[in-house]
Parts: C-alpha cells; structure tokens; sequence
C-alpha cells in the first residue's frame, strides 16, 4: 500500500509529460497569433482538417523546443507543472526573479493575454448595443412580464416544484454510493501502484470525463427514448452526469489526503481495504457530503426536462415565437430553465401582444 499510496514520480514519465504540455503550448500560442487575423473568416470550416495537422506538426516542433531549452537548464511551464517534487525546491535567486524574465512566465503571460484577446474576439463583445432604445425597451418589457405572473397557476407550479427535489434527490442518492466507490478506483494515488492499477484509472478517468461531457438535457432525450417521457427519463438522465460529476470530484479529494494516517494503518500489519477503509475514508468524508449536498442543489437547477408535459410545453413556446409574443416567449425560457417550475411557468407568462 505504500507504494500505491504515494508511487514514486517518474523523472522519465515527468519529462515525457513536460515535452507534451510544452509542445502544445507553442501550437496553442501560434494558433492564436493566427486566429487573431482569421476571426470571422467563413471558410474556417472547410481548412479544419488542414488545421489539426498544422497544429500537431507544430506540437511536434514546440516539443522539440523544450527539450532543446531544458537541455540549457531553462525551466518550463511543463517542468513547473510536472517536475517531480524532489525536483522543485527553488533557489533564493529564482525566487527573486520576476515571473516576465523567465521562461516559463512568459509562456503563461502570453497564453493569457491571447486567450483574452481572442475571447474578447469572438464573443463580440459590444457594449453600444445594450444602450439602444429598441432593444433596451423589449428587455425592459420582458422584465415587466417577470413581475406580472399569472397567480391562478401558481399551485400547479409548486407541484411541479416539488416533482423536480424528489427527482433530483432520487438521483443524487443512487449515485453516490456508485461514485464512492468509483472515485477510489480513480484516483492516482490509490491504483498508481501497478500497471494495471493504472490502466484501470486512466480508463476510468477518461470514460467518465466523456460521460461528463456530454449534457444532462441529451441524456434525457436518449432516455426519454428508452424510458418514454416522463419524471423517470429525467431521473436517469440526471443519475448518469452525476455518477460522472460526483466521481471526478470525489476522485480529486482522494487525491489530495494527507500520506501521515496511511503510513500509521499500515503499519499494524492492515490489509489495503483495511487501510483505505481507516486512513483515507475518515479523511474525505466531509468533502463528500459537501460536494453530494452541492451535486443536489446543482441536479435540482438543472431538471427541466422531468416531465413529458415540459417537452409538450415546447410546442406552446414555438406557438408563442411564431406568433411573435417575444416577451412572452422569453418569459417561459426563463423559468424552464430554473427547474421543475418551468411546467407551470408557460402559463404564468401570458401572451400579450401590446
């Protein structure tokens, strides 16, 4: 157990990681330099495939680079990231150093500044528009019909309220038990002790970072295929992003225990359950409880789509766009979006025309 829980960090495996960050870091910072120009050019989609393989011969060359820089004894952001930990005491001088005059900083000072240079890009950002009278007049509108509901459904609402706690409770209770389990069998420090240890958490960590990927909503249509529409679809479609959300995150806090309480275990002669059971549980059980209570509020936000009624409901919005209520139509894609509350919410915002 004590090589599974603290396994020993290969300068090689560290080294071969630093070159590949580094590497693709060099082709992230061209990219950049060069989707400044092309922002907004509509033949981007059909140079795609060019790109990609531009983009990994530049890898290539970056991670040529670093290891050229790093064969001068230049550090890198590879190295700060994935330098063994005996490996990263920092002398006086290198802490003195501004972080503009080295290597490694400069590296982050232009991956940010890019990054924000062609966000700013590409969300086009314009502040003018927010202050035009037409479209500030239909926003105020809208916000007038937030404070004018229609009371006579709000019982039906409540209902529906609390369909989507049950629902997301439901769901939450089923996958905890599942991420429990599957976090010890996804974290590093727990199955990094052999190579089949870690083939299983690198299987696992990339399967569940997929799953997680994908959103709750397309599960619910997959399942609402499966299952048909109804609070039942929504439960599983929620149970699924959960497993993959709450296992990462638990994962994580297994990741970041303290080596003292298993050194202590193991050394009464404890087997590796015994040892995982006594010295890392009781370390994460509160970090779980606080991320389970967060998965709850969270699958509680996040369960539009519970009932069939609500997909029936979609119907009513496209009536209400096509007859060109717009306030009104934004009114309900407000409130589907909150919760469970979004069945009732069609009804409170009533078409108007005026």
């Amino acid at each position: 157990m004590a090589q599974a829980s603290q396994p020993l960090v290969s300068e090689t495996g560290a080294a071969v990681r630093r070159t590949i960050l580094d590497g693709f870091v060099f082709a992230y910072l061209v990219f950049a330099a060069v989707a400044m120009v092309l922002v907004g050019d509509e033949n981007l989609a059909s140079q795609v495939p060019q790109f990609v393989v531009w983009f990994l011969g530049l890898t290539v060359i970056g991670a040529g680079i670093s290891l050229a820089v790093s064969s001068k004894g230049i550090k890198t952001l590879g190295w700060q990231i994935y330098a063994p930990p005996h490996l990263r005491a920092k002398s006086a001088e290198e802490l003195a150093t501004p972080l503009y005059k080295t290597f490694w900083g400069m590296q982050v000072i232009l991956t940010v500044a890019l990054t924000v240079i062609i966000g700013v890009q590409m969300t086009q950002i314009d502040i003018l528009k927010l202050l035009e009278q037409d479209r500030f007049e239909h926003a105020m509108r809208l916000f007038g019909q937030l404070l004018n509901p229609d009371w006579s459904i709000l019982p039906k609402a409540i209902l529906k309220v609390i369909e989507t706690i049950y629902i997301a409770f439901i769901a939450t209770a089923i996958a905890v038990p599942i991420a429990f389990v599957l976090s010890f069998l996804m974290a590093r420090n727990i199955m990094g002790g052999s190579k089949l240890g870690f083939a299983a958490y690198a299987g696992l960590r990339t399967l569940f970072n997929v799953s997680r990927s994908i959103e709750p909503v397309l599960w619910a249509i997959i399942f609402s295929i499966w299952a048909s529409f109804g609070p039942f679809a929504g439960m599983l479609a929620l149970l699924v992003h959960s497993i993959a959300s709450l296992a990462k995150q638990y994962s994580e806090i297994v990741e970041g225990i303290e080596d003292g309480p298993i050194e202590g275990i193991e050394s009464t002669g404890a087997s590796r359950l015994q040892t995982i059971w006594f010295s890392v549980v009781p370390q994460v059980v509160l970090p779980y409880i606080s991320y389970t209570v967060y998965r709850w509020d969270t699958n509680v936000h996040g369960d539009y789509f519970g009932s069939c009624r609500r997909w029936r409901h979609r119907y009513d919005v496209d009536g209400v766009l096509r007859s060109g209520d717009v306030a009104a139509s934004g009114m309900h894609h407000l409130c589907y979006r909150v919760g469970g509350v979004g069945d009732g919410c069609v009804l409170f915002a009533r078409p108007r025309c005026d």
